[in-house]
Parts: C-alpha cells; structure tokens; sequence
C-alpha cells in the first residue's frame, strides 16, 4: 500500500506584516488560490503552524548562537554575519559587543528591547560610538514606530504642586536611569614619578547613599564636562553662557548634559540647512557618514562648530542635535566586607592630542582633577553579568589584569581576606615599568605576608629592549597555570580587549595543548569548556 505525502503548507505573506496570524493565514489562503496554487494541494499554514513555524526558526537561531559577540570585529563583518537573521539579533551585530552595561543592558538585551519598541533611544552604547548609531538608524527603519529623539533642552519647571515621581529606594543607585549620589573624598596618584601615565586610586563615600555592591561590579559615573572646553564652545557659538536653553542657562547645560565628544551627525545635518555651497555639500557629506576633507574622526563638537566658523545655527537647535552625556563605568576596586561605606575606582586619566588642542576623557578627568572633597557625584552600580567570585571559597583563583585591570583584582583579594576564604589566588598584573607603575605595591606584598595573595607574577614591557607581556609570563609558568587549571581553578580576566584579552587566551590554549599533552584543537575545546562552565571569566572593554 502506498501513501502520498500531504499537501505541503505554505506561507506567502511574511511575518513582519502588519497583520494577526489569522488574517495572514486568510490572506495565504487568497493567494494559493489567485495563483492556481490549490490545484497542485498546496495548503496555506493555519496560524499554529506558522507560530510553530516561527518557533522552531527562533530556537534554531538561538542554538546558532552570535558568531558576531566579538568587539575586535569591524562592524561591517559583524553585520555580514548576522545577514538573514531576525531584526534584533541584526540590532545586536551593531552594538559595540562589550557587554559593559553603560547602556544599561547587555548588547543582547538592549537590541532586544529596542527591536520590541521597549527601548526607543538608538544613542545609548558609548563603545559603538557613531557606527552604531549609524547602524541601528538604518535597522529601526525596519520598525513601524521611529524612535523619539532625546532632548537635552530642559523642559519648563513644573508647578509648585507636582512633586517629582518618587524613586523606589530599592531602584535608586541600580540603574542609570535613577542614579544614587556618592560623595567624593579623596584621589592618589598610584605611578610614581617618571611614569608616561597618570592613574589614580580615587575613593567615594557611598554610606547614606543606599548604594551596595559586591565584589566584580562596576560604578557607573555620571560626570560633568571641562569647564574649559564648556567656554570654549560658548565662545564658538558667538552667544553668551547664561542664555537661557528652556529652564536653564547654556553653560549649565553643556556642563551637565551635553556629550561634547565626537560630533554627532546630526549636528552636520544642521549645518547643511543653515549654510550654502560648497560648505553645505561638506557638512551634508559629513552627516552622512563620509569624510571629504580627511578630517571626520577629530571633529568632536569643538572642532565641528569651528570648521564652521562664522555660520550661526541657533542655539537651542545645536543643543537639541547634540547626543546626552553617558556615564562611565568602572570597575570597583574595593571589597564592602573590608572597606564598609566605601567604594574605590582605579582610573586612567585619558588626555591625547588632536591637532593642536588637547582631548580630555570627560568621566576620567573629571574624576582625576575636577571632582572636589566632599562634591556629591551622581552613580549607579552596574552589577556584574559573570564576574564574581566561586560560590565555593576554597576554589582556587588565576587573576590576570594588567593596569587598570588589576582593579577588580584588588577588590577580590580584600574580599577573600576580610572572609578568609581558603582558596588560593594567583595575580598576574603588569604595566610599562617596575619602578613607576607598580599600582598597589605595598598592598600586595602585605597580602602576600599575610599569605593571601598566594603567588604574584609580574611583567613590564618597557624594562628591557624586548617588550614582556603578562601573556608572556604565562607562557614561562606554563607547567604550574596547568596544574591550578587540573585543581579547578577560575581564570579571571580584565582589560583591554581588542589585543592582551586574545593573547591570554591564545597563551592559555598553548599552555593546554602544552602541559595538557591535547591537540591545539582539543585544548581550544578545552578552554571553550572553561567558558561553559563560568571557570573562564572575562571583564574587557
């Protein structure tokens, strides 16, 4: 006995159509019809099937997982890898893929939300910087609703009998978007004399700020920009300080709220409206992403108002076209079970040279030279993805963070001692030079006495001719990192991404292979496994 197959089920009408299931299973039948398709015993997909449909097609997608979570990939492959998958996982291939929660997502989440219309700001992922922006313009298009612009005008105050919308205590200080208040109390220089660098061990009273944390969370901070750089776009705008933008004066506002970082395209786009000729062929090229003078990735605001010196845009439009200044985050450097009341940062003061005139990173140095004694300074806590501690603290540690990095370091070693937690930890740390740029020191060599601080390894990369890199030292202690790998240690990372955190993972796969008699393709297994099982942690940027 033979048996044909059933008809086969299609569907003609997508899913992205603005239409129930029921009506496109209507329409789908209308179709199969009109085009003679109900001849051959097509069929159209009642609604369940095409909800199993959609289903399977999402758990398939979901299985494949984001071969484009990788932030050391240009954009424009991150995106040809997610070619042909569903809007937001596009969304997702856009974002910068650091996972640093300044948005106040994941990259996944904040895609997510936005491809849901839960979330409408495009501008919130601070590493992706314009490319995103850029980007996620392009794919919102794909979404019926348009996203509403963010205004940095202050709107009218309100009345004397409407009281602001209470934050919950629980809420405030956990999210950006209801920020608690630290109060700042001191900053030391942690190089020593002679060093290329300036990085500061910055502490902030966080006691009757109803800010908590644990150890591998990040600080958020909101900071203010430099008042220098404030005058000096004032005096390019040609208008006084304390013009009033909505309910307060400009000064006020580029102080508090306006990014004055790379210019927005928007701010281009404005200039195209209100000049002519060749200028507005420049500032229309430039807002769409080209660069006809070879200059596009040194205009930040400044620069951008002075290439256009001596056009006069109003100036509430240029504050309305300019992006809302983001938090920072940083990871804390502190331990609440050791320093109660208290949070540490340890920060890099960013200044680098563009042309004739110095950059300033806005959150660094506000927190390196602006921020005062006892200045209240708006926060929130960023609560880690996957970096903490074992849940079992005898589970040996291998902490590698070099620089800053070693951050989050210091905070699980305070940890580990003030709950003399029995596992072994093992710091790599390394920076320039020994004898200028060895952050924490003396700590480390009390954690050590105190037998704390089981074994610290360090390399400088400027001592000698020939550059050493923490990677290096690895490599040199191959045999005895295997042997805490075989005992169950967690290997935690934090740093710079784009280079130290792929060669440490490289060292640790030949370290595998090596002392783990494997295959490179059985140790890169290996390592991936690591990953799986929360035994190899990442906090890079």
């Amino acid at each position: 006995m033979t048996h044909n197959p059933p008809p086969p089920k299609i569907a003609l009408i997508p899913e992205s159509a603005p239409f129930t299931p029921e009506q496109r299973a209507w329409l789908d039948g209308f179709f199969i019809a009109a085009l003679g398709l109900a001849d051959a015993g097509v069929t159209a997909l009642a609604p369940q099937d095409s909800a199993a449909l959609m289903a399977d097609v999402t758990a398939a997608d979901e299985d494949d997982g984001a071969p484009w979570h990788d932030q050391t990939l240009p954009l424009d492959e991150r995106l040809k890898l997610a070619e042909r998958r569903p809007l937001r996982r596009r969304m997702m291939a856009a974002m910068g893929q650091q996972d640093c929660g300044q948005c106040g997502y994941n990259c996944q989440d904040y895609a997510d939300a936005l491809a849901a219309g839960k979330e409408t700001k495009l501008n919130l992922c601070v590493p992706g910087g314009k490319e995103t922006l850029r980007a996620l313009k392009v794919l919102y298009g794909e979404l019926d609703a348009k996203p509403a612009a963010p205004s940095l005008v202050p709107a009218a105050p309100e009345p004397p009998h409407a009281a602001p919308a209470a934050v919950s205590a629980v809420t405030a200080g956990h999210s950006r978007d209801a920020p608690a208040e630290a109060v700042f109390v001191s900053r030391t220089r942690l190089n020593k004399a002679g060093s290329a660098k300036q990085t500061w061990h910055i502490e902030l009273d966080i006691a009757d700020s109803g800010l908590d944390y644990v150890v591998g969370d990040c600080l958020g901070i909101f900071p203010t920009n430099d008042p220098a750089l404030v005058e000096a776009v004032i005096t390019a705008l040609g208008v006084p300080g304390d013009l009033a933008i909505g309910s307060r004066a400009l000064r006020e506002v580029l102080t508090e709220r306006a990014s004055l970082g790379a210019a927005p395209d928007a701010l281009f786009q404005l200039y195209s409206y209100v000049t002519g000729g060749e200028r507005r062929q420049k500032a229309k090229a430039l807002a769409s992403g080209d660069d006809p003078d070879g200059d596009a990735k040194n205009l930040d605001v400044l620069a951008a108002i002075e290439k256009f010196a001596g056009v006069r845009p109003d100036p509430e439009a240029v504050i309305e076209v300019l992006e809302p200044l983001q938090p920072r985050l940083y990871s804390i450097a502190s331990s609440p079970q050791a320093s109660a009341g208290r949070i540490a940062l340890t920060v890099d003061a960013v200044r680098y040279p563009v042309g004739k005139r110095p950059r300033l990173g806005v959150a660094s140095t506000f927190l390196a030279e602006r921020a005062l004694s006892g200045q209240r300074v708006k926060a929130y806590v960023q609560r880690a993805q996957h970096f903490g501690l074992p849940a079992d603290p005898a589970t040996p540690i291998i902490m590698i963070g070099p620089g800053t990095g070693v951050a989050p370091f210091r905070a699980f070693l305070h940890e580990r001692m003030a709950t003399k937690a029995p596992g072994r930890n093992w710091l790599f740390f390394g920076h320039q030079h020994r004898d200028y740029d060895f952050f924490y020191e003396d700590e480390f060599a009390g954690l050590r006495a105190a037998r704390v601080l089981t074994r610290l390894s360090l390399a400088w990369s400027r001592d000698d001719a020939q550059k050493f890199y923490v990677q290096d030292r690895m490599r040199e202690v191959g045999r005895d990192l295997w042997a805490w790998l075989a005992d169950g240690a967690y290997v935690y990372v934090c740093g710079e991404a784009k280079h130290m955190a792929k060669d440490v993972e490289r060292a640790l796969v030949d370290i595998v292979a090596q002392f783990g008699v494997r295959s490179t393709a059985e140790a890169i297994a290996f390592v991936g496994e690591l990953k799986k099982r929360g035994r190899y942690r990442q906090d890079v940027y």
